[in-house]
């Protein structure tokens, strides 16, 4: 893997430690994943941390972004945000079906005590790291 340079907002953390511990952990999983994915391509260089929505939210050019996070009004679940007006949802359902659940075009929705499929959950987050690149291509190129 190569050196990735990750732009963290000091505000992240503050909201990763609001969260109850085993949210926190949840959610830095799949921070963890995003970061993975992210250095694992050769034409990511920099990743972005920040806050969007108040939500934990990465950033890279030419890539659409990808937020987390965990809502009080549905304490028993967490979720992965996506851009809703892109084809990145659509392209999810289609490649893996029902083996993840979805809230519209919006989130792939994770209960407390499910096993991330973790393969399939980086290639999503790859093809949304990618997506501008991707787009016009059918099934953005899977």
């Amino acid at each position: 893997m190569k050196n990735l340079i990750v732009n963290r907002n000091p505000d992240v953390d503050q909201k990763f430690r609001s969260y109850p511990q085993e949210i926190s952990s949840k959610l830095n999983y799949l921070r963890d994943l995003v970061i993975e994915v992210a250095s694992e391509d050769d034409t990511i260089t920099e990743i972005e941390e920040t806050l969007k929505w108040n939500e934990p939210s990465y950033l890279v050019k030419k890539g659409s972004t990808i937020r987390i996070d965990w809502k009080t009004k549905t304490p028993d679940q967490y979720a992965m945000y996506f851009k809703c007006t892109s084809k990145l949802l659509p392209t999810f359902k289609e490649l893996y079906g029902d083996l993840f659940r979805y809230e519209n075009n919006r989130a792939i929705i994770f209960d407390m005590d499910d096993n991330v499929p973790e393969k399939e959950l980086k290639n999503c987050i790859r093809l949304a790291l990618k997506y501008h690149s991707l787009k016009n291509l059918p099934k953005l190129g899977m």
